[in-house]
């Protein structure tokens, strides 16, 4: 016996509205809760453990099932869809938006459409793919439309909600599994124009990147045991003007404390190795944060005041593991949230198949 996701006419628009956007989504048994839980959810998942197994026998869809395949989470994608009493339902009631889409003309955006893939320019504010609780305001859904595609194109690879730029999409399933296997043989190229808020020296750079899940990311000039090695080339470094006060307002640049705003500093950067947030968190690491990033540039402003609160730069001065941990989570804090819409950053050119294809972003905002 089932009960129907939509149980009232008064919500239906909500219910609408949320699963439209999919943020609605559903497991046989309730997971494990994450180390960040709050009591509540703790209170209600003992609950549900303890009742799992008088469950188990009166539930046919658990049968032949082990915990964990019963605990794996699974989209609604209809608002008819019936799930079984007893199930766990996880709705996110305030998806997190993004209105930008709307101000965007999509088929502008277009670089090139072949029958295999799409490449787009994507814009500031804007996120490739989506997020957990929203699979609606995104460019791959809005570039779909603006192409009246049948099928839905395809993610092969991502740009932060922040950076502009080129971005690939697939049309076909067997695109999508060239590109990805171009992407591991690094035979896709990427450069980017960064706007830097200090100058950096032309040349090889290359840090290590603790395997965190989650942002800020941790960069140091050492390489320990099991961290990533974050390579790019800074091809060109030229002097320009900071953005004008009426652009930092239509991207809602933020300063994040950083005095000198006369000049800032346009880089060409290769990148040689694709980790999250490389660009910003090596720029951030030479004191050169991009114009912009909220997330890295205020983390540079305080160690410039006090160097030794950066771990990575004062690890002599650190005497013991608990020492060392809490060191890290105080540069953690140090760091802020990321921009709101736009930061200097552009994927300005990718190409692949020997140069055959080669793809170029139009100016980037601050021009």
């Amino acid at each position: 016996m089932g009960i129907l996701l939509i149980s009232s006419v008064k919500n239906f628009r909500f219910h609408l509205y949320l699963i439209s956007f999919g943020a609605v989504f559903y497991a046989l048994e309730c997971p494990t809760p994450p180390p960040h839980a709050s009591p509540e959810q703790l209170e209600l998942y003992n609950r549900q453990v303890k009742l799992r197994a008088s469950r188990k026998k009166e539930r046919l869809s658990l049968k032949g099932k082990t915990l964990k395949e019963a605990q794996k989470t699974f989209r609604i994608a209809s608002p008819s869809e019936y799930i079984e009493s007893g199930t766990y339902l996880r709705v996110h009631v305030h998806p997190k938006r993004g209105p930008r889409v709307y101000e965007v003309d999509w088929l502008s955006r277009v670089i090139a459409e072949t029958d295999s893939f799409v490449v787009v320019d994507k814009p500031a504010g804007v996120s490739v793919g989506g997020t957990v609780d929203n699979l609606e305001e995104m460019c791959a859904t809005f570039v779909s439309r603006a192409l009246k595609l049948k099928k839905p194109l395809i993610l092969t690879h991502q740009i932060d909600t922040c950076t502009e730029g080129c971005v690939v999409f697939a049309k076909t399933k067997a695109f999508s599994t060239h590109f990805h296997m171009l992407l591991r043989e690094r035979k896709v190229r990427k450069e980017y124009t960064a706007l830097a808020a200090a100058p950096v020296a032309p040349g090889h750079h290359v840090h290590y990147m603790r395997s965190d899940r989650y942002a800020p990311r941790m960069v140091s000039n050492n390489d320990y045991s099991d961290w990533m090695n974050c390579e790019l080339n800074v091809l060109g470094c030229r002097q320009v003007k900071w953005p004008s006060s009426s652009v930092e307002k239509q991207f809602r640049i933020a300063h994040c404390g950083w005095e000198s705003r006369e000049h800032a500093y346009e880089c060409n950067v290769r990148l040689l190795t694709g980790r999250t947030h490389q660009i910003r968190v090596q720029f951030a690491a030479l004191d050169a944060p991009l114009v912009g990033d909220s997330v890295y540039m205020p983390s540079v402003v305080a160690r410039k005041k006090s160097p030794e609160v950066d771990p990575f730069r004062a690890e002599s001065m650190i005497q013991d593991e608990g020492s060392w941990n809490s060191a890290i989570e105080n540069w953690r804090d140090l760091h802020g949230l990321e921009p709101v819409c736009g930061l200097g950053l552009q994927a300005s050119v990718i190409s692949w198949e020997g140069e055959k294809q080669v793809f170029k972003a139009g100016r980037p905002w601050w021009r």
